[in-house]
């Protein structure tokens, strides 16, 4: 037997002292895993093994008060992928074909998604439908999953966008009620949580859990969708004929402070929030950098309503009469002399119709006639003290707490820096600069025997069994004036439109009161010739208001009078309005005469075939709208509105809907 030589016996140290050593460094690394690193492995593992699907929760409904579905929630599918077991599998460019061309995407771009190696879920694609689904499911891509979904839908496009809002594609509210009551419509999402192994075949040993997610509380707004739908109209109308920059409106229940209506023109559609619905809007959109969009999107969105201020001009002499009349500074029946102007400290105010002075008139015919002068007295009789007191009484001070995002304060000027001059200004609707929700709001106490109520647009919280979770209630702020200021507000108010500057809101049968107003625009702190807001505020039925309008006309073209631009399209509103709220007409001899000729009395055409009813309307001098407005095809009328039998102006729409 040989034996083994010294170099043979070095090398089999050497080779006993290494293989030791590599067993100790893999005890060592063992220890090292088993213990030290112990948790982070089991987390690997079990993020390995573990599939957790999220289950979005269904956002809750927003209703109109009658029940009418504003904005619902549809179920789609969002496709998913873990990109460890995509790679893993043999079939990436198979799952890539698949993919591509049943969501019509760049086949690069989705292997890019769904190979991406720093993500343990990603999600391939949002809002896909049903067909499409059934399509990846049914072709069992490894790595690939589908979780149910929802999208938010409005169903009606535009209608009521700037109430309404829209939300974001994560479905989180980005604008409106869907911002300011998120919290409520999300709900609470769910997940399914499953051990799988590598392939993605369950574990027999494995958990698998569902946690079902909580759909969000739907939301019953004050709003009333077939008077909106007035609102919409009218404006729009205003909108065209006026060639403006923008109208709004709002309608107001002066008792509780419910907004029944509120509408900008132009709006925006929420499923498509990012474009504007005019097509020359449009054009300049898709000219615009993604810096100045995202600038054009708040704007678009923004609801000027409540976010902006502006000068009311002569629809704010109805509160500085209110304060007089409360104050005892003079009555409807004082005497005044107007000579065009009045000199107050070192400067000469004018009245509007300086070349042809009203003359000798009573507080009443003053605020008929719209005469600046009478109001700068009643101002300055006042005094600032108190005047400011009135102010904040009425609420031009603060914001007035509508349930709307965004809502922005009065622009007023400091008590300490009113002279006689800015006090004078300050009464005839110039100087300050108010929301249009402040102004309504003030001029509603008018209507509600001096009491002021906080504006609301949400009544209720239900579930989806509709139980009741939150009612909010009508809140009364504050008593402003007496019940006796109130009526004789109310009185003089009616002898604007009776006798006054606003007879085009005149309806047959109905006793309006009302204001017009004109005022010049103020761009980066200047007054701008030629640029005016133009409105009209009414109260109606005068002796029993159940609705305020407010109507703004922002840069009419041509004729700028608020009792040309502004009271017409308040006049549409208040009629469909007070005739949908069934309010009594009561006609006047004068007006029986004059409805001989102008109107006529809607008939029955409910149960007929659509073309049918449009030709039986035309007949009577009546034209027909279809709700909903994108019904092409014939089908029988359900229901109309105005109903058979009411006597209504040659011309006018008759709605017909299909239920």
């Amino acid at each position: 037997m040989t034996l083994p030589t010294n170099k043979n016996k070095k090398r089999i140290v050497v080779l006993f002292f290494t293989l030791g050593f590599i067993f100790i460094a893999l005890i060592i690394r063992l220890g090292w895993i088993q213990i030290v690193s112990s948790e982070k492995y089991q987390q690997l593992a079990l993020e390995q093994q573990t599939r957790d699907i999220p289950i979005p929760a269904k956002r809750g409904i927003i209703f109109d008060r009658k029940g009418k579905e504003l904005a619902v929630s549809a179920s789609t599918s969002t496709i998913w992928a873990r990109p460890s077991e995509v790679k893993n599998a043999n079939n990436i460019d198979e799952t890539v074909r698949i993919l591509s061309e049943t969501l019509g995407e760049d086949p690069e771009n989705i292997k890019q998604i769904i190979t991406k190696s720093d993500v343990n879920l990603i999600r391939v694609a949002k809002w896909v439908e049903k067909e499409k689904a059934d399509i990846i499911r049914e072709a069992k891509l490894d790595g690939i999953w589908i979780a149910e979904d929802n999208k938010r839908i409005y169903p009606y496009g535009s209608f009521a966008a700037h109430i309404l809002g829209h939300t974001t594609d994560d479905n989180r509210g980005l604008s409106g009620i869907e911002l300011k009551y998120d919290k409520y419509l999300s709900g609470l999402p769910g997940r399914w949580i499953k051990n799988t192994d590598a392939l993605g075949r369950q574990l027999s040993y494995g958990t698998e859990k569902y946690y079902k997610a909580e759909n969000g509380l739907n939301t019953v707004l004050t709003i009333d969708e077939v008077i909106q739908h007035f609102v919409e109209k009218a404006i729009e109308n205003a909108y065209e004929k006026t060639n403006s920059k923008k109208v709004m409106a709002i309608v107001m229940d002066p008792e509780t402070g419910d907004i029944l209506a509120m509408a900008n023109f132009p709006d925006y559609d929420p499923n498509n929030s990012r474009e504007p619905i005019l097509e020359k809007d449009l054009l300049y959109y898709r000219s615009l950098d993604n810096d100045t969009k995202q600038n054009y999107w708040n704007s678009m969105w923004r609801n000027p309503i409540i976010s902006d201020t502006y000068e009311p001009g002569s629809t704010f002499k109805l509160i500085t009469t209110a304060i007089a009349l409360n104050e005892n500074v003079t009555s409807p029946g004082s005497e005044y002399n107007c000579t065009g102007y009045i000199t107050v400290g070192d400067a000469r105010l004018r009245c509007w119709r300086y070349y042809s002075p009203h003359g000798h008139q009573t507080l009443t015919e003053a605020v008929q006639n719209s005469c600046n002068p009478v109001f700068i007295q009643l101002g300055l009789g006042v005094g600032k003290d108190k005047y400011y007191e009135y102010l904040n009484s009425f609420g031009f001070i603060d914001k007035t707490g509508i349930d709307l995002p965004g809502e922005s304060t009065a622009i007023i000027q400091n008590k300490s820096a009113i002279g006689p001059v800015e006090l004078a200004t300050i009464s005839y609707g110039q100087g300050i600069s108010v929301t249009p929700i402040q102004l309504i709001t003030a001029v509603s106490a008018i209507g509600n025997e001096g009491k002021l109520m906080r504006p609301r647009i949400v009544k209720e919280l239900v579930d989806d069994d509709g139980n009741v979770i939150h009612r909010f209630e009508p809140e009364m702020i504050r008593q402003v004036i007496s019940k006796e200021t109130a009526n004789e507000m109310t009185l003089i108010m009616e002898q604007v439109v009776a006798e006054g500057t606003g007879k085009n809101a005149q309806v047959a049968g109905y006793r309006i009161g009302g204001k017009t107003g004109t005022a010049d625009k103020v761009i980066d702190g200047r007054y701008v010739e030629g640029k005016v807001y133009s409105s009209f505020i009414a109260l109606a039925p005068i002796d029993d208001p159940k609705i305020a309008v407010l109507v703004i006309v922002d840069e009419p073209e041509g004729t700028h009078f608020g009792s040309l631009t502004a009271a017409p399209a308040a006049r549409e509103i208040l009629a469909d309005s007070l005739r949908y709220l069934n309010i009594k007409q009561y006609y006047s001899q004068e007006e029986l005469e004059k409805m001989k000729n102008e109107y006529v009395y809607v008939p029955d055409i409910r149960n007929k075939i659509r073309s049918e009813a449009i030709l039986e309307l035309a007949e009577y001098g009546l034209g027909a709208e279809i709700v909903p407005e994108d019904e092409i095809d014939d089908f029988v009328v359900e229901d109309q509105y105005p109903k058979p039998g009411e006597l209504v102006r040659k011309n006018v729409s008759v709605y017909l809907y299909k239920n």
